[in-house]
């Protein structure tokens, strides 16, 4: 099955807007809606950039990390504990390549 890009598009700034109304009214730190807001949107931008890829070859420049975390920060660290690579700039859940956004 294969989405519709623009509909997908709209999806995701439904989304992204749900969540910046979930986190400024957010109701103590285990506030759920923030929660959910948060997994509305992870799986919106799934959904954009697989469309977008599907429809159009093109790819957004992030990346959504893994949820497991502990395995990836033992993987990601070289022996004096740097991040291995320094180019990228992790921002929470989601990662924006240098090199990407250099391009554009």
């Amino acid at each position: 099955m294969t989405v519709d890009p623009r509909a997908a598009l709209d999806r995701l700034i439904a989304a992204l807007e749900a969540h910046y109304h979930a986190v400024a009214t957010r109701r103590g730190d285990d506030d759920p809606n923030v929660d959910d807001a948060y997994d509305v949107l992870a799986d919106a931008f799934e959904v954009y950039d697989d469309a977008l890829g599907t429809v159009h070859g093109e790819a957004t420049p992030f990346y959504l990390a893994e949820d497991d975390d502990d395995e990836d920060d033992e993987d990601d660290e070289s022996a004096d504990g740097d991040d291995v690579d320094a180019e990228d700039d992790y921002d929470d859940d989601v990662l924006v390549d240098d090199a990407v956004t250099e391009e554009r």
